[in-house]
């Protein structure tokens, strides 16, 4: 059994891992840890290391104390994988990118290509970085306009593998990441999307423990199989909830599947005014096509998130907003799942009160003072964790301001050409205006 481990809550190294991306040496205090077996993550943990203590006995002890017995037999790591390209959309953020790109270029992928798409660039930075440093192992791409579904579906354009897998500029991926995530398209000759497992690289700040207290991007340690003709019983607002499903700093999608649905809508995202929602409909876009997807947490890939008070306000308005963008969006390009949706508004309200709902915190509204004791991070949807008043309100604010946004990013995307490949008229086309592609989103 692996087992992981990071002071002040970040993951990190214990046994034979070394500490989580950017964090150093296990010592004492707050330890946030992940639990492999045979490789693959099955669990995370929060514990305490206590002064002059060895980290390395007491987090072994720690996991197998708490991790399920049914979890410790060694998984069958043989598989077989697809073709697949790596979309990396970037924007002004070299130092990030060259740390995210080592990463791929070390996975244990037999056959995939890494293609950086450039987002509406003001200065040579990632070129300089991709050409010089990388040359022929990494593809360049330039998208002139601003948004992050632009920049995804340009990428998406250029791909050559059966599979084509996004990911962000700020994520260190595990390994073993790109294996895991695309082996399922070839057991699977139905699916059309499958999403993994994204973990906080470090915990250092209030702000960076109280979003993955919150639920963060993690989606549990449950492989989970969505099917269009058998929706989950426990999930009655099914596909609608698409936050549940995975999230865009590890997605992938079959190329021919993606590219018939016309990619992602590029009225939808960061760097547009509806502020994100790409990820959630390219999920819903391929369900209502009748695909299914997977999700497994398999594969990893480890997120470094914001540092500071006033980027988890400017997260939580963009969730918000992003998450009605993209209902806007499937609905103005799907309005044959009208009648599905108003079926199920009255508890998708139900389910939007759940999600912003404030709870007490120890330290206030300014994130002072949430630390460890704010709930374990990364129990996605336990809801029992500290959520500030001021969050909640944004949330909600940016849920009422995600369908202005997205009809204010369409008008913007009228007569550009839409994805090749995709039906004529299914998608709004590149948007423009905004910051550019900046990475994902929660919900």
């Amino acid at each position: 059994m692996d087992r992981g481990g990071g002071p002040g809550g970040a993951p990190g190294g214990g046994g034979d891992r070394p500490p989580g991306p950017g964090s150093p040496p296990v010592t004492h205090g707050a330890v946030f840890v992940l639990v492999r077996v045979g490789g693959r993550p099955v669990a995370t943990l929060l514990g305490q290391v206590p002064e002059g203590a060895d980290p390395t006995t007491v987090l072994t002890a720690l996991a197998r104390e708490r991790t399920p017995s049914d979890l410790c037999e060694l998984p069958d790591l043989a598989v077989t994988v697809p073709s697949t390209t790596v979309v990396v959309a970037t924007r002004e953020r070299a130092d990030r990118l060259a740390t995210a790109l080592d990463s791929l270029l070390a996975q244990d992928h037999p056959d995939a290509e890494i293609v950086v798409v450039d987002n509406a660039p003001v200065t040579d930075a990632t070129r300089d970085l991709v050409v010089h440093k990388y040359g022929d192992r990494v593809r360049y791409l330039t998208e002139p306009v601003p948004g992050l579904a632009v920049a995804h579906n340009t990428g998406l354009a250029a791909a050559r593998g059966d599979v084509v897998a996004f990911t962000d500029d700020d994520v260190v991926a595990d390994p073993r990441w790109l294996t895991e995530l695309t082996a399922p398209f070839s057991a699977d000759p139905g699916l059309g999307c499958a999403t993994g497992l994204i973990l906080p690289a470090r915990l250092r700040t209030p702000a960076q423990v109280l979003l993955e207290s919150h639920g963060g991007f993690a989606k549990g340690f449950t492989p989970r199989t969505y099917d269009p003709y058998d929706p989950p019983a426990d999930e009655p607002l099914f596909p609608f909830t698409a936050g549940r499903f995975g999230s865009g700093a590890n997605m992938a999608y079959r190329t021919r599947v993606l590219r018939a649905v016309g990619g992602f809508d590029p009225a939808t995202g960061a760097g547009t005014p509806a502020r994100g929602g790409d990820d959630l409909y390219g999920f819903v876009r391929v369900l209502t096509a009748g695909h299914r997807l997977r999700y497994t947490p398999h594969a990893l890939v480890w997120h470094h998130h914001r540092e500071t008070w006033r980027d988890l306000e400017t997260q939580a308005y963009g969730y918000g907003a992003g998450l009605t963008a993209y209902l806007t969006a499937i609905l103005v390009n799907r309005p044959g799942l009208l009648p599905a949706f108003l079926a199920r508004l009255p508890r998708g309200l139900a389910h939007a009160r759940t999600l912003t709902a404030v709870r007490d915190t120890e330290g206030g509204e300014g994130g002072g003072g949430v630390g460890a004791g704010a709930g374990a991070p990364g129990g996605h949807d336990a809801r029992t964790h500290p959520w500030p008043g001021r969050l909640s309100r944004l949330q909600r604010r940016g849920m009422l301001y995600g369908p202005v946004g997205y009809v204010r990013a369409r008008r913007a995307v009228r007569g550009l050409p839409t994805v090749r490949g995709g039906s004529a008229g299914s998608l709004g086309n590149r948007a423009s205006g905004g910051n550019g592609a900046s990475g994902g989103g929660a919900r």
